[in-house]
Parts: structure tokens; sequence; C-alpha cells
């Protein structure tokens, strides 16, 4: 659901076609909230036909520009105002940290040293495009002072992760299992 709430906020700030949409969540959105092509594209098509997007254009080989309709402005400030936040993080990383008792001690610091690497220089490059934001490359617009925001989230949000990594590296190994130790059961459950 919200990739609709993140298209209409798009396109709230200029209309777009399919192909920009798909190109503004690889270089704006993909660490955030990832969507492909068809993703987008099937979207678009239940937002123009609940009349939260309209075409604005049409251009050669029938691309087409969407642009935000009132109706559609107004439901993205709703989502924004009225609906709670979904809290629910979704990491898989932190799934798999649940179960590092079954890898060898050997396997599990080659994963957290390459889960810390892999955080760090997401973090290095958030920072970069914040940078960027900050010398002024795109400009003072309200969309470009709200992506700030959301740039240190994604810094601090990775630098905490790749400290959580570095810090599982330091801590004893909880495993590997013995053979046989999920079917047997834990002694717990005897």
């Amino acid at each position: 659901m919200s990739l609709r709430y993140a298209l209409l906020g798009l396109l709230a700030d200029s209309p777009a076609s399919g192909y920009d949409l798909t190109q503004r969540f690889e270089k704006q959105l993909q660490m955030i909230w990832p969507a492909k092509h068809p993703q987008i594209y099937g979207e678009l098509g239940k937002l123009a036909d609940a009349g939260l997007i309209a075409v604005d254009s049409e251009g050669p080989r029938g691309r087409k520009v969407y642009a935000i309709t009132p109706e559609g402005l107004a439901e993205v400030r709703r989502w924004l105002t009225e609906e709670p936040v979904d809290h629910t993080a979704r990491l898989e990383a932190l799934l798999r940290s649940l179960f590092y008792w079954l890898m060898d001690p050997e396997d599990l610091g080659e994963h957290l040293a390459s889960e810390a690497a892999f955080y760090r220089a997401a973090a290095a490059g958030f920072r970069e495009y914040a940078a960027a934001k900050d010398r002024g490359d795109y400009g003072d617009a309200p969309s470009v002072k709200s992506m700030r925001m959301t740039i240190e989230a994604g810094i601090r949000l990775y630098e905490a992760l790749a400290d959580w990594a570095e810090w599982a590296q330091t801590v004893p190994p909880p495993g590997p299992a013995a053979e046989g130790a999920a079917s047997e059961g834990s002694e717990a459950e005897r």
C-alpha cells in the first residue's frame, strides 16, 4: 500500500512518466523503499482509475506523463497526517541473526564482517548524497529539504547497523548447532 503513497508523493513534486518514476525509485529510494518497473506501472493504472493521478501529456510511442490530481494530493496529505505509521521493521539481516547459532563460527565471522562493510559503504553513500544536497546541487525546493531528512535517517540507520555487526563480531559465537540438534530438540524442550 505504501507504494501508492510514494508515487503520489513523487508526482506531487513534479509530473513524471512511469519510466521517470522507475528511475527516481532506483536513484532516490532504492535503499529505503525499492520498487520495480512492473509494480510501478501497475500502481499507476490503479491510481489513474481512482482519479488520484491523470495523464498530463503523451509523448512519442505513447509515453504518458502523469500528474497528481487535487484528490491525489488530498489523499497523500491524509495518509501523512491521519494514517498510523507501520513501524514494522522487515530487515532480513535481523531475521538471519536470530539463526546465527546454526552457522559455523568462521562463516559467521565472515558474514558479520561483510555486513559491517556493506552498512558502512551504504552510510558513506548516503553521506555523499547529503553533501551534494547541502552544497545545493539539487536546489532548495521543499522536496529536496525533506529528502535531506530522509538521507540523514539513512546515514544514522546504516551506521547503527554497521556498529551492531562490528559488535557482534566481538561476542563469542553462538554456534554451530550439533548435527541433528534441530530434530532432537533442546534440553528445555525435553
